[in-house]
């Protein structure tokens, strides 16, 4: 059964915008901190699994335009995607929306390696969630967070570039070094997604279900 068969089966042919959204990611730690957020706004969110397309893009937000309106088109549900990068000052911005790709060819030890010697560790999170459904036009919320880059690789918390990722206003802690929920407080993702929630919640008060 296909994920628009499943979608029309537990939606009963409607579907309960403001209250209940798919979350289209593969990554369990990224679906677990956007959970934590939007239940905040009582939102329910469930993962939906899809491979995403290969796209090329400088910015991050046209990669999750790109990749969420693929997803609610081959669903027929409303979905978000969201898409983020490290944006490190001294290296022009490297690897901002090649963030995923570098992470998994150079890794942490790589972004270290490149800023050796460097006393510029000035560096921006940025995310971008995108909203698409079938009979809506296309949302992108973003959010950002400034920090520095440590010198050394803390933490277990989080994934990808957390635990070499200091946020301001936590003592030179890295993500790595928080707790989901410290991490939520300020993080770019969670920013993102508060924007997002508080607009999609609001469609409760309009036509707040949609027919499939």
């Amino acid at each position: 059964m296909s994920p628009r068969d499943d979608g029309r089966k537990e939606a009963g042919g409607t579907f309960p915008l403001g209250r209940l959204i798919f979350f289209v990611t593969n990554n369990i730690h990224k679906f677990n901190e956007a959970r934590m957020v939007l239940s905040k706004f009582n939102i329910a969110t469930a993962m939906l699994r899809m491979k995403p397309p290969e796209i090329q893009d400088d910015n991050i937000e046209n990669i999750a335009k790109t990749c969420a309106l693929r997803a609610s088109e081959e669903t027929g549900l409303p979905v978000i995607v969201e898409d983020a990068g490290l944006f490190i000052d001294a290296l022009r911005g490297f690897p901002g929306p090649y963030s995923s790709y570098v992470y998994r060819t150079i890794g942490k030890e790589g972004i270290l390696k490149l800023l050796e010697g460097c006393g510029d560790r000035r560096a921006e999170f940025k995310s971008a969630v995108a909203f698409s459904s079938p009979n809506c036009e296309v949302k992108v919320f973003k959010g950002s967070v400034r920090g520095m880059i440590s010198r050394t690789i803390r933490g277990e918390s989080g994934f990808g570039f957390d635990p070499i990722f200091e946020p301001e206003g936590f003592s030179g802690r890295t993500f790595g070094e928080l707790s989901v929920e410290e991490k939520n407080m300020v993080s770019h993702r969670s920013r993102a997604l508060s924007k997002f929630a508080e607009w999609y919640r609001s469609l409760r008060h309009g036509s707040n279900r949609q027919s499939f």
